[in-house]
């Protein structure tokens, strides 16, 4: 695997190697050990799949500490634009985000340790994503910010007209308000 790094210190993206004949194609889409020894050392405990239709946002969602998450996402079925924002209140990058389109072509996947909130646009007729946490889901941490934040200003690949939320998503608090209504808000 070639794991590339981004903008922000920690968010990678990983290329599998790919072995292609007139049959199809067999990559490794997770190895413990190569991932340790090039990205980081952690523990994977779940395992997510979802479905969605083209115009879903789904995001910006985290888990707070201290049962805060990294994910190792990717796309098994069509196509997304793949969001993480820095909201690790020291760091110097607080408030940026990375974007990188994962497709059943390219097999990217994309590392998002804690500290970052994550989503994805969907950019095909359907899509299929899979991800992994090193932590299990604690629904009394967690927490997201608003897909639309201003102060963002995420270009989700979609047009306004065609964005499809579930309620929740809609309802979300913008970054600047995260520590008022997280006031135990930690890295």
């Amino acid at each position: 695997m070639e794991v590339i790094k981004t903008a922000i210190e920690g968010l990678v993206i990983i290329e599998p190697r790919l072995f292609k004949d007139d049959r199809g194609y067999f990559f490794e889409s997770f190895n413990q050990k190569e991932f340790e020894e090039k990205v980081c050392k952690t523990t994977f405990v779940q395992d997510n799949e979802s479905k969605s239709t083209y115009g879903v946002i789904r995001g910006l969602h985290f888990q707070k500490p201290p049962y805060a998450q990294s994910k190792l996402v990717r796309v098994i079925k069509g196509a997304v634009l793949d969001v993480a924002v820095d909201i690790r209140k020291e760091s110097p990058t607080f408030g940026q985000h990375v974007s990188v389109e994962l497709t059943e072509e390219n097999h990217r996947q994309f590392f998002i340790p804690k500290g970052f909130a994550h989503g994805f646009s969907v950019l095909s007729e359907e899509v299929v994503f899979q991800y992994k946490c090193d932590e299990f889901y604690h629904p009394e941490c967690e927490g997201a910010i608003a897909w639309n934040d201003d102060d963002l200003k995420i270009d989700w690949q979609i047009s306004l007209d065609k964005v499809l939320l579930s309620e929740k998503d809609s309802k979300h608090i913008q970054l600047k308000d995260i520590v008022s209504v997280f006031p135990f808000w930690e890295n």
